[in-house]
């Protein structure tokens, strides 16, 4: 029986990335997005590759959306093997916040943590049990080196805060890991050249996966609750 992956903001960038590799490598792949209909053609390219994605509505910000999500993916599959929340926002640039934090407001807080933090939380707050009736889980929390508390940040402090309570969200759900083989951990794919990183960032979309792609697939005593980058532990 193939394992499962659940993909989240598949539709482009590292979601699409993370997608195709974990089907090259052998996994169904369901690949979450808000519009699958608008990624038709992409999705067509993949299945045209001989590859196993299934395109899945699915709006984070949303909460009757993410339980509608989990009750066709338990209807129709039962189980995930991983899940990779992928999707996420940065739109401190909206008010002027990601110059200086005294301009950012109230609503791109709420906005960006609601889909970059909330959401994730209420996906694995539903899939997790999932993984706990098998035995077996691999929970990736696509992170930041924003996120990070032990470096000075400054400025787009929407982005910034949400990642770090993602991180939160990571140690919370690993901390629920008793003797099953799951492994729950936050990755960051560095600054990578993708709509939201932009033209000018130092890091490919395959260096970017390359850690995530690690900590999907860990092997049994893999770590759990850690903060990686490329395979190796980063600082909070």
């Amino acid at each position: 029986m193939k394992k499962i992956a659940v993909v989240t903001g598949a539709n482009r960038g590292l979601g699409l990335a993370l997608s195709e590799a974990l089907a090259q490598r052998g996994f169904k792949v369901l690949m979450a997005m808000r519009n699958p209909d608008k990624a038709q053609k992409t999705l067509n390219g993949l299945t045209m590759k001989g590859l196993d994605v299934v395109p899945m509505k699915l709006d984070l910000s949303q909460e009757k959306s993410i339980t509608d999500f989990v009750e066709v993916v338990k209807r129709e599959y039962g189980f995930v093997d991983v899940l990779i929340n992928n999707a996420g926002i940065l739109i401190d640039s909206e008010d002027g916040g990601n110059s200086s934090l005294f301009k950012t407001k109230a609503s791109t807080l709420q906005k960006t943590f609601v889909t970059n933090t909330l959401g994730p939380f209420l996906l694995t707050q539903k899939i997790f049990p999932l993984m706990k009736q098998e035995g077996y889980g691999r929970i990736v929390n696509v992170s930041s080196g924003m996120a990070q508390l032990s470096e000075k940040q400054t400025a787009s402090a929407s982005y910034r805060i949400s990642k770090t309570g993602l991180n939160m969200v990571t140690n919370l759900f690993a901390s629920e890991v008793d003797g099953e083989d799951i492994c729950v951990n936050s990755v960051s794919p560095g600054w990578v050249r993708t709509d939201m990183g932009g033209p000018h960032a130092d890091r490919s979309v395959e260096q970017g996966i390359k850690g995530l792609l690690w900590a999907a697939t860990l092997p049994k005593g893999g770590p759990n609750g850690g903060f990686f980058q490329d395979g190796e532990a980063i600082n909070w």
